[in-house]
């Protein structure tokens, strides 16, 4: 039964809250020793992803692909992306690490944006790797929103997921998104809330200057939470009738029976965004290919440590996951 009994994870004695744990590395952490090669990838319905691309030297070739999926609002220049990055490429892997439609540094060109449960985008970035690479594996690395929609990927259609994706870690994951929506909506998370909002709404303002007359923006600055947005722009856009509607669509966790990868799941304890029912253990318990660890402590996309090589918990774990012989 794929629960993780005790995890390995202790956070540096400077860090000793989740608030910190989550804050410090987003805002100070610094990975510069990473080397993107950007692709525009044009997709079927005339919209376009940026891809960023990590390759190992020409003389240490691999048949080996990590796809990393970032965040709500991040892109492929985050430090937990970087830092994932970095420790793939020095595993011996190829990493590509993906943004979203308007994450990738310009606005995508459709009334849609990108949403937490699009694996539609995922699967065309897997297969669009397979075709132009020599991949033999392929494994897939997620934060937060992007575990989310590598979980639902992997769980809703078996049948769609391609023979060479082999695994799968993610964390700090929202399985449950309503019940995410409410919990960082409580009064001591307003400072993540506000952070969030101000970046969506930017992005409303300039989706609604790109498409004349096709957006509304009255009452924007009025909105206080996810559900409102949500409800206002999110689920509109993306062809749901309510908040509730796309939060019952994209939420991971209704998929998590179906995944047939071996997918480490880590979610801290203390982490300010996750709710009881984003710690699926009944699920974990049962299925023989979801492995769910819950250290004490790590935050939100945190996972700190002091190690000398720069190297977060997050990254030594997942490149141990994916490469082991029989993960556990």
């Amino acid at each position: 039964m794929p629960i993780v009994a005790e995890s390995r994870y202790q956070p540096p004695f400077y860090l000793f809250n989740g608030h910190l744990q989550t804050i410090i590395p987003s805002l100070w952490r610094t990975v510069p020793d990473v080397a993107y090669q950007r692709e525009r990838l044009e997709l079927p319905d005339g919209d376009f992803l940026n891809l960023d691309w990590s390759r190992l030297p020409e003389m240490r070739t691999t048949t080996d692909l990590a796809i990393v999926s970032h965040g709500l609002e991040g892109d492929a220049s985050r430090p937990y992306v970087r830092g994932m990055v970095r420790a793939l490429n020095r595993a011996g892997l190829d990493a590509l690490a993906w943004n979203y439609r308007s994450c990738g540094g310009e606005m995508n060109r459709l009334l849609r944006s990108y949403h937490l449960g699009d694996t539609d985008d995922l699967d065309v970035v897997v297969r669009h790797a397979l075709v132009t690479g020599s991949y033999q594996r392929v494994f897939l690395v997620g934060f937060s929103a992007g575990g989310n929609v590598t979980l639902k990927y992997l769980g809703e259609d078996q049948a769609r997921v391609p023979a060479q994706v082999q695994r799968a870690a993610v964390f700090s994951v929202p399985t449950d998104l309503r019940a995410s929506s409410v919990h960082i909506g409580r009064p001591q998370n307003q400072v993540y809330m506000r952070r969030f909002l101000k970046s969506l709404r930017l992005k409303v303002r300039a989706k609604a200057e790109l498409l004349p007359g096709q957006i509304d923006l009255s009452g924007i600055e009025e909105l206080r939470d996810f559900q409102e947005f949500d409800s206002r722009y999110t689920a509109p856009m993306h062809g749901f009738d309510s908040a509730d509607a796309y939060y019952q669509h994209a939420s991971s966790g209704y998929y998590l029976g179906g995944i047939q990868v071996p997918t480490l799941l880590v979610n801290a304890q203390n982490d300010p965004f996750l709710p009881a029912s984003c710690f699926p253990r009944e699920v974990a318990a049962k299925s023989p290919y979801v492995f769910l660890e819950t250290p004490p402590a790590g935050g939100h996309v945190g996972f700190a440590e002091g190690s000398p090589d720069g190297e977060y918990y997050s990254e030594r774990r997942a490149v141990e996951f994916l490469t082991a012989e029989m993960p556990a």
